[in-house]
Order: structure tokens, then sequence, then C-alpha cells
């Protein structure tokens, strides 16, 4: 139970820089037509938004790379995607980002998922997805498992992050192929579920739910203001699906971290919250970091916690700025004790 100083705080986040982590998950366009609203529509009730830029970066799972990437560590991002515009956009997107794409494959009977965002002011107005929801197929299946066990063995991978938005590309055989081979490889297994997989992901390291999810994963509700009944749904739950660690965001309330040897709520710090978009993706990529290095489950709470609540005062889907994240842990860790 040692307190932190600045020095040992920056060689947690001079570590990260080391780390080779493995993304698998749903990977998607995010794109944004920024403007000013003067006047409702004459058609409709409706706002007009005058377009003055057009902008798309990377989202989804991808998203969880560039926060991982910021963060100094190396992620090889494992997907599937549509072979259509949208993939040459993708492949595009990165390439200037300089992330590989040794581990995404292209389908003729898939699109690529593409959320476009109006934002009117710094206010987003209306969003537009165009994407598939069904699951890959066996043999799509069986060729990513393939990629992704070659990429973790060549890649020297440390920590393996599951990015599951319900859009089809992980599916129950290949999540039990990827936990039993990690497991082999004794290389842990990080989780941000949603809700079709959600009780699929037995035997992982750490499981990162936030409370919508993981009541409508349970198909069950609580008072989550009372921290006994959160306890208790969570030992519940970590003893089922044999899980290491149950990492749950809260919102505006905070991360609530359990296993069999911590149980702590983490408060959130007050913000000027713009906008949540993505701040989950942020959450599991410091997490996973944590996790690789093996830090205690209260101190990768409060990072992750600090995290996702930084990337929130930004408009849009943004990484997390590691320089911006160090000076925050630093200020508001300092002779806090683990």
């Amino acid at each position: 139970m040692q307190p932190y100083n600045s020095a040992s705080i920056k060689q947690i986040f001079q570590s990260f820089n080391k780390l080779n982590v493995l993304v698998i998950g749903d990977v998607m366009i995010d794109a944004y037509m920024w403007g000013n609203v003067n006047r409702i529509s004459p058609e409709a009730p409706v706002p007009v938004v005058s377009i003055s830029k057009k902008e798309t970066r990377l989202g989804g799972a991808a998203n969880v790379a560039l926060n991982l990437q910021t963060m100094g560590a190396n992620p090889i991002l494992c997907s599937l995607i549509g072979d259509d515009e949208g993939s040459k956009i993708f492949f595009n997107l990165l390439k200037k980002q300089k992330l590989t794409n040794k581990g995404i494959f292209k389908s003729k009977s898939r699109i690529t998922t593409i959320k476009t965002r109006v934002i009117g002011g710094n206010y987003q107005m209306l969003r537009v997805d165009e994407e598939v929801e069904t699951p890959i197929n066996t043999k799509e299946t069986e060729l990513l498992t393939s990629q992704i066990k070659r990429l973790v063995v060549s890649e020297k991978v440390d920590v393996i992050i599951f990015e599951d938005y319900d859009k089809g590309c992980i599916t129950p055989e290949l999540i039990k192929n990827i936990v039993a081979f990690a497991k082999q490889k004794n290389i842990p297994i990080v989780v941000d579920p949603k809700k079709k997989n959600f009780l699929a992901y037995a035997g992982v390291t750490l499981f990162k739910p936030n409370l919508k999810e993981l009541k409508e994963g349970l198909k069950v509700d609580f008072d989550h203001n009372n921290i006994k009944e959160l306890e208790k749904i969570a030992s519940g739950f970590i003893k089922k699906q044999n899980i290491g660690t149950l990492l749950i965001t809260l919102s505006e309330k905070g991360i609530y971290t359990h296993n069999s040897k911590t149980k702590a709520l983490i408060p959130a710090h007050i913000r000027n919250i713009s906008d949540v978009s993505g701040a989950g993706d942020t959450v599991i990529s410091v997490a996973a970091l944590c996790l690789a290095l093996n830090l205690s489950p209260a101190l990768t709470a409060t990072l992750a916690n600090l995290a996702g609540g930084l990337v929130c005062e930004k408009v849009g889907v943004v990484p997390i700025d590691k320089k911006q994240l160090l000076e925050e842990a630093v200020r508001l860790m300092l002779g806090n004790s683990e």
C-alpha cells in the first residue's frame, strides 16, 4: 500500500511504450459534418446545419487502437470490413495514422461501417449509420481466428482486447478459440462488451461493461447507488463467468472495480462534459495497458477513470492525450495510496 510519487507515475507511463496490444473487434469510420445553425427549415421543424467542414476518423475498435498508439503502445488491429469505397477510406486512415493493416480482411458480403455525425456549433444534431450487424460466417471466423493466432506469436503480444460493438465481427466461436489460445500463452484478455456476446466471454482477465450493458447483459435491474447491491451483482457475475476483474463504468459516478482482493468505487472528477462519444474506448485502452504491466486493480481503475473523463471534455470521438493524462495523474494522485 505505497503512495505514488511523480517519478513512479512517470515510470508507469514510460513503460506503456514497450507494450504490443492486439485489438479484436468491430472497426468503423467516424465521419463528421461540422457547421453552424442559424435557422429552422421551412420544410419541417428541424434545424438547418450549414456545413463548413467534413472529416473522417478511425472509429470503433480502431479508435481503441488510436488510444493505445497515443499512449505509446503498439496496437495491432484485427477485424473484417466491407470490400467497398468505405474500405478504401479506412485503409487510407490506417496508413495516415501509421497503423498496420495486416490483421484487417475485406469481405464482399459486408459493408464497412460508417457513422456520420452532423454537428451544429459544438452540439451533435444527428447521426446517420451505414452498417450490417449480421455475424461473420464460419469461413470468415476461421480466417480471422488463424490470423489472430499468428499475430499473437509474431508480434509478441502482451495483452488482447476484445472491442465488441455488436456489428458481427466477434462471434462466440471466435471468442472461445482466442480465449483458450491466450490462456495457453499466458496472455491477459480485456473485454469491452455489448449485449449479444455478453455471456460468451467466460474466463477472461478483465471485463468492462458500463452500467446499462451490465443490466441488459444480465437481464436484471438493481439500485446501483446501493454499493452492497452492486457488490452482490458483481460477485455473482465474476463467479459465474470465471472472470478475474470486473470493471464497471458508472458515468458521472465514476468507476467500480471488483475482484477477489479489491472492491472499490473510484469517484469521477468534475468535468465540463462536451461529448461522451468514445470514452469507453479510452477507458478500455488504458485499463488494458495497466493490466499488461500487472498494476493493481485500484490504480488501473483510477487511471482508466481519469482518462475516460478527460476525453469527454472534447467534441467527437478523439483519443486520449498522454501528456495531459500524465499531468492530471501526477496532480491528483500524489500522496494517494494504492
